[in-house]
Parts: structure tokens; C-alpha cells; sequence
């Protein structure tokens, strides 16, 4: 029986984008993450940058991630994923000439979609104080540069910018509409504060737009929170939620730390299944069948 033909994670992407219906996309970080999205019948996620920088380095969102460190966690993901991944390449770690290059890597390592954004290096969480914003035009060369740089033509390319708390709303659309002449695929305005400006964007951009929604997040002012049909009706093509199984994570384990705590104060063991998954609903998830049926048919058969 022939083998169906390869197509490459920017095509399969692409192919989602275009079904009716906005685009859904949790926000992985992990093994865990990516197989629980799989798991829940997801056509594809977006790797999470500040899930990447907190759970690898134990620090904020705030830079300290460099290119090397996120396209080898990224890669590592696509690698095991059974659907397309969307990168955050954060500013591209320099000029437009680093784009180029940015691009190429998170391309070759199997990432569908690469994210550059207009911020200043270090960039900052889109929903944190002390963002600074580059000028247009070099937001504009840098998406010249990835567009230029992809080798697979259907590689996504995402542009997201800054501008709308620091230079306002009109700003962020005049941006987002060079980027898109640019070459930029789809469009991305973080942290934008009413579902007025969400609509105001997506009426008045050229390309596609992609926002976040922040589940998790309490400080304000910022995205309100709204459904995937809201959103839809509103003109937003794809939503992400790169936050949510990371501050699910987190509540997770403290939930199960405090039950533990308790049972070394009181000696004695409390068992919980509710808080944690089984030995072996771990390995179902993690793919066991399959490294078993490798097992069976190679090892051991050439003897």
C-alpha cells in the first residue's frame, strides 16, 4: 500500500486555518501538555514562550530565554506532536538579520508557524508593565527578512505587536497592516482591553487576526475573557490559551504538595487519587502501546 504524501507542518496548518470556524489553540510547554491537547481532540497548539521560560529556567517571561533554548525545546515538542505547532520567536534575538536566521531554525526544526513580535530586546510578557515597542520600519524589515527566509512556502509566518498599550490602538493596526504587506500570514495585537478593539482590529487588518486569551490572569487592565464564538463573531480567525494548562499545572501540584505536606505533620499516609493520575494512565498517555508494538516487531527479530 502506498505511503500518504508528506505534508509539511506550515501546509497542515495552513489547511486548518482555512476549514470554517476560528482556530483553537491551547498553549503547550511539555510532553505532558502536548499529549493531553492530542488527547482532547485539538488540530493544533501553539508552544507557549512564557510557559517555555518559566518551566525551564524558573523566571518570568521577561527575556531571559535565549533563540538556542527555545528552538531546542520547540523542536522537541514538534518532533513528538501529532499535530501542527505554532513557536513565539519573541523579537527574532536581534536585527532583521537574526530574523532570517531565527526563522530558518524554528523552520528545520519542524515548527509550523514562528510568532516575531515589535517589541524592544528584552522583551517583557505582553501583559506586563515597561513594554517599549521598536520603530515601524524595522518592525517592517524583520518580517521582510522571515518572509524572505522560509524555505517551505506555506511556513507560517505570525506578526504580533506591542504598540496598542504604549502608542495606541490606531498605531497597532497601521503596524499590523505594514507587517502584513510585508509578508505576514496572520496578525496579532497583544493585550488588547475591550471586545470593541478586538473587532475594531480585525475589521480594519489586511490578514487574518490572532488574539490571546488569558485564563489566569487577575491583574487589570487587560483582554477580557471571551467564548471562541464570540470571538468569531467579532471577525478573529485563531485564539490561543497559553496560560491555562500552565496555571492548571501549577494549581495542580500545590493542591497535591498540601495534601502530602499534611500527611508527613500528621504521619501518616493520605492517598488521593483524586490528585494524580494513575501509573499506568500515565504511560497510555505518554505513548507506551506504541514504543511496545516497536518493540515487538524489531527487537530481537533479526536473530
Amino acid at each position: 500500500m502506498p505511503k500518504a504524501p508528506i505534508v509539511s507542518p506550515g501546509a497542515a496548518l495552513r489547511a486548518i486555518m482555512a476549514e470554517p470556524g476560528i482556530t483553537i489553540a491551547p498553549g503547550v510547554y511539555d510532553g505532558f501538555s502536548l499529549r493531553l491537547v492530542e488527547q482532547a481532540g485539538f488540530k493544533t497548539a501553539n508552544v507557549t514562550g512564557a510557559g517555555l521560560s518559566e518551566t525551564t529556567l524558573g523566571w518570568p517571561d521577561v527575556g531571559l530565554m535565549g533563540y538556542a533554548e527555545n528552538v531546542r525545546a520547540s523542536g522537541a515538542l514538534a518532533a513528538a506532536s501529532r499535530i501542527p505547532l505554532s513557536a513565539d520567536g519573541d523579537t527574532g534575538y536581534g536585527n532583521a538579520m537574526n530574523v532570517y536566521f531565527t526563522i530558518q531554525g524554528f523552520e528545520r526544526a519542524g515548527l509550523a508557524c514562528l510568532m516575531i513580535e515589535d517589541q524592544v530586546w528584552p522583551k517583557r510578557c505582553g501583559h506586563m508593565e515597561g513594554k517599549q515597542v521598536i520603530s515601524a520600519e524595522e518592525g517592517v524589515e524583520k518580517i521582510l527578512a522571515a518572509a524572505e527566509a522560509r524555505r517551505d512556502p506555506d511556513f507560517v509566518i505570525k506578526a504580533r505587536t506591542d504598540a496598542t498599550a504604549i502608542l495606541g490602538l490606531a498605531e497597532a493596526i497601521r503596524r499590523l497592516n505594514l507587517y502584513a504587506d510585508a509578508g505576514a500570514d496572520i496578525l496579532f495585537a497583544d493585550a488588547l482591553l475591550s471586545a470593541e478593539d478586538i473587532g475594531t482590529v480585525a475589521r480594519n487588518v489586511s490578514k487574518p487576526l490572532s488574539v490571546n486569551m488569558g485564563f489566569g490572569i487577575r491583574q487589570r487592565p487587560t483582554t477580557p475573557l471571551l467564548s471562541a464564538r464570540q470571538l468569531e463573531d467579532l471577525g478573529v480567525k485563531a485564539v490561543s490559551y497559553p496560560r491555562m494548562l500552565t496555571a492548571a499545572a501549577i494549581q495542580g501540584m500545590k493542591n497535591a504538595l498540601e495534601v502530602f505536606g499534611q500527611s508527613i505533620k500528621e504521619e501518616r499516609v493520605i492517598d488521593r487519587p483524586d490528585l494524580l493520575v494513575s501509573f499506568g494512565a500515565l504511560n497510555d498517555l505518554m505513548g507506551m502501546e506504541r514504543i511496545e508494538e516497536i518493540q515487538r516487531k524489531f527487537v530481537g527479530t533479526a536473530r
